[in-house]
């Protein structure tokens, strides 16, 4: 007969006296700079060994536009993708967001509301170079490719030194020796194949970004009240407030060639960033010259799925940022300083690949690589919940 155990029958069992174990030594190598170096070297020994097509799925799509396709029908499905000369059959460059800022000056200036958007209805992608950008005086882009067989090394230095944040990847077909658009390779693909592939030189690169001067930093630190060069307290980043009209905004990335600026405070405090592709947001609405809305205004017709903004500080390693950049799509990070988060800097993917390549010879000079000594263990990238509306 089976019986449960009681209290007064059940064996009392004997307890170890506790001890205190010494804690397990860590199996990271220890991070020198002699590590540090040799990582860097490895990554980029792998990438010459390495196609870019090589960084591409299996399966992945990719749309292309006709240069004679309404820019209206354009900004519905893309914010960026290849042009294509269906006349010539040949790549008639990229269709990019720098296109779309171009756009809304011309119309802020020279159109009233209802001309614009009796404009926009008709106007062609390839009357953007031909006559928008052409009236604006701006020089036109050059017609970037590469060879989908040319190594990863080279497309990222091709990148670097044009300053360009994506590159087509073009072949010729064999019967009709027609050029051929493969694929577009991104900044962002090719670090994120390099995080995804170099894991074991990647956890050799934990020194401070600041220490290593990746990303663009307040020149003057803490920043002067009665403001910088420019009146900027910033310099040499660009800063806008709440109040800012958008339109200043958008001249900022079409006079700097930026793709964000950081929202503050009155102290100084990062409260948003507002990038230009919100400014799509804004002409898929057909608010061609709406931009006297404030950046508060405009924030409030974003996206609601933006995933916040992403911010570190000055010792966060370039390890974590290649980790993050593994796990999810970012574009740049804000550098914070202190408990509040107060702006210190910017990093921007091109920041990083041009940091990690390393060898980028522009205009014939090479540009040498800074490896200062090791830091402490990084603090965790962190997204920062935005303090208004949604950003994309």
């Amino acid at each position: 007969m089976n019986t449960a155990l009681s209290p007064s029958t059940s064996p009392k069992v004997k307890r170890k006296i506790s001890v205190r174990r010494p804690r397990a030594p860590s199996h990271l190598p220890p991070v020198t700079q002699e590590s540090h170096d040799a990582a860097l070297r490895a990554i980029r020994q792998y990438l010459r060994g390495h196609t870019s097509y090589d960084s591409f799925p299996v399966s992945f799509r990719m749309i292309v536009l006709d240069a004679k396709l309404e820019v209206r029908k354009a900004l519905q499905c893309v914010v960026s993708a290849p042009l294509w000369n269906s006349e010539q059959s040949r790549f008639a460059g990229m269709f990019t967001v720098s296109d779309i800022i171009h756009l809304i000056q011309y119309y802020y200036k020279s159109s009233t509301y209802e001309g614009a958007a009796a404009d926009v209805e008709t106007l062609r992608l390839e009357s953007l170079r031909a006559d928008i950008e052409k009236d604006l005086g701006v020089e036109p882009p050059p017609l970037l490719r590469e060879h989908p067989s040319a190594t990863l090394f080279d497309t990222a230095k091709l990148l670097i030194q044009t300053h360009a944040r994506r590159v087509p990847l073009l072949d010729n077909d064999t019967e009709t020796g027609h050029e051929v658009i493969v694929s577009v390779l991104t900044q962002y693909r090719l670090l994120k194949f390099i995080s995804i592939n170099c894991p074991r030189d990647i956890a050799q690169l934990y020194m401070p970004l600041r220490k290593l001067k990746i990303g663009t930093y307040v020149s003057n630190w803490p920043p002067s009240a009665d403001g910088g060069p420019n009146g900027n307290p910033f310099h040499p980043i660009a800063t806008a407030s709440m109040s800012t009209p958008v339109f200043d905004v958008v001249h900022m990335f079409s006079e700097r060639g930026i793709s964000a600026v950081p929202i503050v405070d009155e102290n100084g405090i990062v409260v948003n960033l507002y990038e230009s592709v919100d400014v799509i947001t804004l002409v898929r609405l057909g608010a061609y010259q709406a931009l006297d809305l404030t950046i508060s205004e405009a924030l409030n017709q974003r996206s609601p799925d933006f995933p916040g903004v992403v911010i570190c500080t000055g010792s966060d390693s370039l390890a974590t940022l290649m980790q993050l950049i593994k796990k999810r799509r970012v574009h740049r990070l804000v550098v914070v300083e202190g408990d509040k988060g107060r702006l210190l800097g910017i990093i921007t993917l091109s920041d990083v690949l041009r940091y990690i390549i390393g060898e980028t010879e522009i205009g014939g000079v090479a540009e040498p690589l800074e490896e200062p000594a090791p830091s402490s263990t990084p603090t965790v990238i962190q997204g920062l919940e935005e303090a208004q509306g949604r950003e994309s």
